[in-house]
């Protein structure tokens, strides 16, 4: 069972197709250089296809094999369902990785490891129905945590999700939207800014507007980050001291 295409999910796609023009715009190459790039060009397209045929349809496929597809940088998401007699824990249902340009990396739904008393469908979008072709926790466990190995985590509160997975990851080595100095002095008073309101505010995209889907809010969360890269870099390498 699927989600059908994201209306916001086209308007992110724009922009990230925008950006490339730009960056690509920016660097004049040799006539050699200009015909490797369009071979390159050529292959990425076809995987941005690819990775619109699989938003189209929620795909859980793994496509982590490739990996050309992975790189330096992550952008995880997660769902979560209710447990408990109220349905107030927090249990993951599904988690969500994306690369530096979107592609999705690794998504699946994970059976809970606790009895569900609340699916949340309204906002988590998972229904019991796809808990049938889930994976169990340790298998998602195992997955994100290898292809987390020395790379950068993006993410939004992204420790949140890293504990509904009971793994940790180096400090140095996380980029996380929800403690950026500057998104929180700028949107949000000093406190806590929503992925929903750094995506309207920083890409003048509304997402998060009936059911999530873990994989257009990492994209999201890693398009925000990009737009804010040099800042974050910069913050990182003063002494922890001097950073306000």
């Amino acid at each position: 069972m699927g989600f059908s295409l994201s209306s916001n999910w086209k308007q992110l796609q724009r922009k990230q197709k925008a950006e490339t023009k730009g960056i690509a715009k920016k660097r004049p190459r040799s006539a050699a250089a200009i015909t490797s790039k369009s071979v390159k060009a050529s292959v990425s397209d076809k995987e941005s296809d690819v990775s619109l045929k699989l938003t189209i349809t929620e795909s859980t496929k793994d496509i982590s094999h490739r990996k050309k597809e992975v790189g330096k940088y992550l952008a995880m998401d997660c769902e979560f369902v209710g447990a408990g007699e109220q349905g107030e824990s927090s249990i993951l249902a599904r988690v969500s990785l994306v690369n530096y340009h979107g592609i999705t990396v690794y998504d699946t739904f994970v059976h809970p490891t606790e009895k569900v008393t609340d699916w949340r469908t309204h906002v988590s979008g998972v229904t019991p129905a796809h808990m049938k072709n889930a994976v169990s926790f340790k298998e998602a466990q195992k997955k994100v945590s290898d292809l987390l190995d020395g790379r950068i985590l993006v993410g939004h509160d992204v420790g949140h999700d890293l504990d509904a997975l009971m793994l940790s990851h180096p400090r140095f080595m996380i980029r996380d939207t929800a403690k950026h100095t500057p998104f929180r002095k700028k949107y949000a008073a000093g406190k806590t800014p929503s992925l929903k309101k750094l995506s309207k505010e920083i890409l003048g995209v509304e997402i998060q507007l009936g059911q999530h889907s873990s994989v257009e809010d990492a994209r999201a969360t890693m398009m925000i980050y990009k737009s804010a890269k040099a800042e974050f870099e910069t913050i990182l390498r003063k002494p922890r001291q001097t950073r306000k």
